[in-house]
Order: C-alpha cells, then sequence, then structure tokens
C-alpha cells in the first residue's frame, strides 16, 4: 500500500466510524426496581417534575425542555414498580421533584454527568411537608463504550437521572413520612 493510500485510508476510516455510530435518546427509565420492603401508608396522586427557579439551580449544562418529561416519565415507571405507596389509603400526596444541577461533560474521554434534584412530598389535606431530600449523582460513561463523544456524554445523562431516580426509591424505603417535618397553612 502507497503512502497516499494509507493516508486515505487514515482519513477515511474515524469518519467512517463515527458515521457508524447513533446518538443513544434520552432514556431514564431504572432496569432494576422492586418493591421496596417499607411501603408508605399514603396514596400518591400527583407527581410533578421541573427545573427548579434559576436562583436555586447550580449548573444546568442539559437545559433540554423533554429532560422534566422524560425524568418523570422514569420516576412514575420506579415508582409504581417499588409499590412505595398504597393506593387505598387515606392520606393522600404529591410528589415535586425539581431538577437543580445537570452538568454534562463538553469533552472528555470518560464522561461523567452530574444530576441533582429536589424531592419533596407533601400531604394534600394539611400542606405538610412530609419528605424533602436533595438527592445528587453520577453518571459515568468510559471510552471504550463509543467512539463519538456525543454518544458518551448523553448516555452519562442518562445514567446520571437513572441513578438519581434509583437513589430516591432507595432513601423513600427507609423514610418516615408518617410525621411533618415542616406544618403546612391548614
Amino acid at each position: 500500500m502507497n503512502l497516499k493510500n494509507k493516508i486515505i485510508t487514515f482519513i477515511l476510516l474515524p469518519a467512517f466510524v463515527v458515521s457508524c455510530t447513533t446518538v443513544p435518546p434520552l432514556d431514564f427509565i431504572v432496569a432494576d426496581v422492586g418493591p421496596i420492603e417499607n411501603r408508605k401508608d399514603a396514596s400518591l396522586l400527583s407527581v410533578t417534575t421541573g427545573y427548579a427557579p434559576q436562583s436555586k439551580q447550580k449548573k444546568m449544562e442539559c437545559n433540554n425542555y423533554d429532560v422534566p418529561r422524560i425524568f418523570k416519565e422514569g420516576l412514575q415507571d420506579a415508582i409504581n414498580r417499588s409499590l412505595a405507596f398504597r393506593d387505598g389509603a387515606e392520606k393522600k400526596v404529591n410528589l415535586s421533584v425539581r431538577i437543580v444541577t445537570c452538568d454534562m461533560p463538553a469533552f472528555g474521554a470518560a464522561m461523567t454527568t452530574k444530576f441533582a434534584a429536589i424531592y419533596e412530598i407533601v400531604d394534600r389535606e394539611n400542606g405538610d411537608l412530609l419528605f424533602s431530600e436533595t438527592i445528587s449523582s453520577d453518571g459515568v460513561v468510559p471510552m471504550d463504550y463509543a467512539f463519538v463523544g456525543v454518544v458518551r456524554a448523553q448516555e452519562s445523562v442518562n445514567r446520571a437521572a437513572r441513578n438519581n431516580i434509583a437513589d430516591f426509591i432507595n432513601i423513600l424505603n427507609d423514610a418516615d413520612i408518617s410525621n411533618p417535618i415542616f406544618r403546612g397553612g391548614n
């Protein structure tokens, strides 16, 4: 093989490899969620997700309008599969989640996304705050996952959000929501 063919191969091979890689969609469904041991004596009526007000946000690199909606789908799925709440319970609650950090890497070999959200459970009857926790998590994707950086970066966001939801389910298992941590207005 002459020098000219080697140069052409050297130039075209990375382009070929990159063209075969697709960016994964945002997908926050947690793979392994089973029933929790400490089910809550409350019926969950509403789940809302969104970005925290800018004054509460830290670093927001993946400020995509789809992130809260997709996060809610993953969260709702995990809650449903965990059987954390009892449908017929007398106490009715809401879960509100506000995303405060989504620090997606711009470049690097191993991509790490930092993700944080504030989770609050409120009694619908009187506005009592029963649970409030800021949960932070990371999603790491090694270099050998994909050659293309944007693929690794997107997957690191997926992993960070999934880890955040899984951490919430684990923390919820140990949480006591029978006593308010802050009394509501009624």
